[in-house]
Formats: C-alpha cells, sequence, structure tokens
C-alpha cells in the first residue's frame, strides 16, 4: 500500500487537517493526537464517507493512493452505524418491531461476495474477537466493548488493503486491549493507529507522526518519542485549564447535602430471562465518599450506574434508596437526575439531536437530551464560561452533529458539571478524548474530589486514570455458581 498526502488542507465545521508532504509505504504507523479528534478526519480523508453531517471540505492539495480498498474504525464510525439502523427502523411503518441487524448480519455484510469460503472468513474473525457468542444479538444492545469489537470486526470482514484505527483499544478492559494488541500484531495488514494515550502506543509500529491542532508536526521513530517537547507543554496547559475548571465550578458552588445514605442498594439484582449480570449487591454511599467501580469488560458496570440514575428497567424492582427516597414511593425520575451529572457512552449515542455547543451544555440543568426550556441570563454566562475554559467560544452556535467527537465529549462533561451535582456519574469519560483532554478531565476530576464539590462515582479500565482522592472500591468478580457476578466491597 501506498499513500502520498501533498500540501494538503481540509476542514469540517470544527476542526482541520493541515499535512504538508507524508509519504507512508509498506508499514504500520502510531499516529499521536496532542489537540482535536483527527483521527476521523484522516479515516474520512481516505475513506470518503457518505456523511452529510461532517462533511470533510478538501481545500487545496492531494492524496494519491495505490488502492482505494481502505477500511477505517473509530467512534465516529460506530455513531455513523446507529444512526443507519435507526434510519433503516421500519417499526413505525409495518406490524413487526424492527429489532435491528444482527452481529452476524453487520459482520456478513461486509464481505466482498466475490469472496471464497465467506462463511470460513466470518467465523475466523468472530473467534479471534471474542464475538462467537454475540453474533446473534442486535447492534444497539451491545456494550462499549464489544461495539468496538463489532466495528473492527467489519473492518477486517471487507479485507481492506490498509486499516485506519482511531483509539481502537478505548473503552475495552486490559485483557481485551491485551488480547487485541496482539491480533492487530499478526494481521498481514499495514494499518494506521491513532493513539491519544502513551500507554496504548503499540510496540509494533515502525514510525510515529505527530499532530498538534490538526496540522503535522512532526514524524520520529519510536526511539525519539519520549524526548518529545510536545509532551511536556501539553501537560503543563492541562494543569491551568483544570483550575480554571475547579475555580469555575467553587464560583457557582451550592449545598445539596442530604442525610445519610445519599444511595443504597440492597441485594441488587439484575437478570433476564437467559442469563443473569449480577446478584446479591449491597452498596452504601455515604456523604463525601468517591467510589471507583471496578471489573471487567460486560460485568454490569453501566448496569449498575443506570439503575442508580434511573435509566434501566429494573430499577424499580430493586431495593434502591437515593436521596432520601425510596425508589417506587411516588418520586418523580427528574426528582432524582436534578442531584446526579452522567457521562457515558450511553449517553453519548443517545445525544442524537442536532442542537449546539452553547445548547448541549445548557441542557445539564433540565437533565434533558436537547434544550427545550428558555435559559436563563445567569446560566447562559454560566455555559459560556465552560466553552471559553475548553477553547470552543467560537464554536457556541456550532451544532453538536457538526463536531468532532472529543469535542462532543468535552461538552457531554461540561454538561454533566454545569449544576454541581450531588453524584457525578463518570462510565469511561475518557473516550474519545484526545491527549490534552484526558489529562485536562482527569486533572479536574481529581480537584472536584479533593474539594468535595461533587461525589464521584468512577468507571475506568485503565490504572493510569485512578485518582487518589478516590479511597472506596466496588469491583465484580465472576461467581461460577450462578454464571453472573457479584461484587466485593472495599
Amino acid at each position: 500500500m501506498d499513500i502520498k498526502f501533498h500540501e494538503f488542507t481540509a476542514k469540517t465545521n470544527s476542526v482541520s487537517l493541515d499535512i504538508a508532504d507524508w509519504h507512508i509505504c509498506h508499514q504500520s504507523w502510531g499516529v499521536f493526537c496532542s489537540h482535536s479528534d483527527i483521527g476521523s478526519l484522516i479515516g474520512d480523508a481516505l475513506c470518503q464517507p457518505n456523511d452529510p453531517s461532517h462533511k470533510l471540505d478538501i481545500i487545496s492539495g492531494s492524496i494519491t493512493k495505490s488502492s482505494n480498498n481502505i477500511a477505517q474504525v473509530s467512534l465516529t464510525e460506530q455513531q455513523r452505524l446507529l444512526a443507519l439502523e435507526l434510519e433503516n427502523d421500519d417499526t413505525d411503518f409495518s406490524n413487526v418491531v424492527d429489532k435491528g441487524s444482527t452481529v452476524m448480519d453487520l459482520i456478513s455484510l461486509q464481505v466482498h461476495a466475490c469472496t471464497d469460503n465467506k462463511d470460513t472468513l466470518v467465523n475466523s474473525i468472530l473467534t479471534d474477537l471474542d464475538l462467537h457468542h454475540l453474533q446473534q444479538r442486535r447492534f444497539h444492545e451491545l456494550s462499549t466493548a464489544e461495539t468496538r469489537r463489532v466495528m473492527l470486526a467489519r473492518a477486517i470482514a471487507s479485507q481492506p488493503d490498509f486499516l485506519v484505527l482511531d483509539n481502537p483499544f478505548a473503552g475495552l478492559d486490559v485483557e481485551h486491549r491485551q488480547s487485541l494488541a496482539s491480533y492487530l500484531a499478526q494481521l498481514n495488514i499495514p494499518m494506521m493507529v491513532i493513539f491519544s494515550r502513551e500507554e496504548d502506543m503499540p510496540q509494533w509500529i515502525d514510525s510515529i507522526a505527530i499532530f498538534s491542532h490538526g496540522k503535522l508536526d512532526s514524524i520520529m521513530d519510536k526511539a525519539s518519542w519520549n524526548s518529545h517537547p510536545v509532551i511536556g507543554q501539553i501537560k503543563s496547559q492541562s494543569k491551568v485549564q483544570s483550575e480554571l475548571m475547579l475555580a469555575l465550578m467553587q464560583r457557582h458552588q451550592h449545598q445539596s447535602q442530604f442525610e445519610n445514605p445519599v444511595f443504597e442498594l440492597k441485594n441488587g439484582k439484575v437478570a433476564y430471562s437467559d442469563k443473569t449480570i449480577f446478584t446479591d449487591i449491597n452498596w452504601r454511599i455515604d456523604n463525601g465518599q468517591h467510589w471507583q467501580v471496578k471489573g471487567p469488560n460486560g460485568c454490569g458496570k453501566s448496569t449498575l450506574l443506570g439503575l442508580i440514575f434511573g435509566d434501566h428497567p429494573q430499577c424499580y424492582s430493586n431495593d434502591i434508596q437515593i436521596f432520601g427516597k425510596q425508589r417506587g414511593s411516588g418520586e418523580t425520575i427528574w426528582e432524582i437526575k436534578q442531584h446526579i451529572g452522567m457521562v457515558s457512552s450511553a449517553l453519548h449515542l443517545q445525544y442524537r439531536v442536532n442542537c449546539s455547543a452553547m445548547e448541549v451544555i445548557l441542557s445539564g440543568f433540565y437533565d434533558s437530551i436537547g434544550l427545550y426550556q428558555q435559559a436563563s441570563v445567569k446560566q447562559k454566562e454560566v455555559a459560556h464560561d465552560w466553552l471559553t475554559i475548553l477553547h470552543m467560544e467560537s464554536l457556541a452556535n456550532t451544532p453538536m452533529k457538526q463536531l468532532d467527537y472529543s469535542q462532543q465529549r468535552l461538552l457531554l462533561i461540561a454538561r454533566a458539571l454545569v449544576k454541581q451535582p450531588t453524584l457525578l456519574i463518570l462510565d469511561e469519560p475518557y473516550q474519545g478524548l484526545d491527549y490534552l483532554g484526558i489529562r485536562l478531565v482527569r486533572n479536574t476530576l481529581e480537584l472536584i474530589a479533593r474539594e468535595n464539590l461533587s461525589q464521584l462515582l468512577y468507571v475506568s479500565h485503565y490504572h493510569q486514570d485512578s485518582l487518589a482522592s478516590i479511597k472506596h472500591y466496588l469491583e465484580f468478580v465472576y461467581n461460577e455458581d450462578i454464571e453472573g457476578y457479584k461484587a466485593c466491597v472495599s
């Protein structure tokens, strides 16, 4: 595979891509993004998907390729596939509920019609990516990590000549990250791996391209990586921005203290007709406590957080007390949600309304997806302050769908923080963020916990994301007797 960028400039409504000269030839590359979500831009430049909501305009220059058979895997592609599934849902026009495509359908459709031994290829991919047990599941039913593996499986099934992988390890637990790294290493396909975490840099890449603010800054071998000055500069910048975010929260701080327990779950259980997710969970959160929830992909971490937030259908069949109210005793869901801020990949996928960046943050005051009320002058001032700290004030009126994934995630984090909730639920909050964004949010969360501005309920699969101020842990452990998970509290 031979790819050449020459004096290439392209942009979306929110991000630009600027590459003077870059020759990619028969080798695997690591691409580090210090600022901006350029992974999906590079993928779009090479693959040219049909996506009017996130159109990449080529301003100047050229790309030459020895093949057009290039596949990309990214969170942006995941959003596109979900949008297509919803677009093809004809439930409203038939007497049958359209449950969407199965994992098997989605992978099989990517295999070229003329491929010999199509079934053998699909079966091999399902095995390699641990998807056999999910082959009849629907796309919208999958967890974040499962969805990521399906997106990669679809790309591999197309038998590409070149792969563009935008943060492929995001959302995966340690075991699946290690398994995926080994799998990618033995694939006989040249590829480009975009990474926003130093620990996600594959060991087998040949060269590294560093981008800053969408511009190709430098190209180097792996040995030169650690001494590059951009890393130190970003660490310093993230520290300053984190302190500004803390100061903003302190300036608008309000108290919503509740008597203990803030939350309590007794003998918690979530099960379906064919599967137990977890059982016998007893968990109590008192004032001032910050918790991290740990466990492998598929153990029920997001499900447990959904019981607290009130979005899971079995939250009313469990014995739950929250903010002094017994769940199911007549309280409204909005009475509960007004004291909770939420960031999750599920919320990100659900946030499909095309409101502006400013309105996304303002919607946090009303716990809505989209803005349907007239915000006050004070609320607008606070939202503008958040945009300024995030260096997004120029994008205040830009529709969310036209922003890159990293910008969208920062807006959803600001949306969760804007009302300074009693409980701040953070389910893999860094997913899709660039290097600066990860450090900025991680530093800010540590400061929030240290100052007790909100109580954190925190999920991350990376050891490097541990926060010093979190002293309490709930960890899921598999129990063979129930073929499901139980939780240990410490």
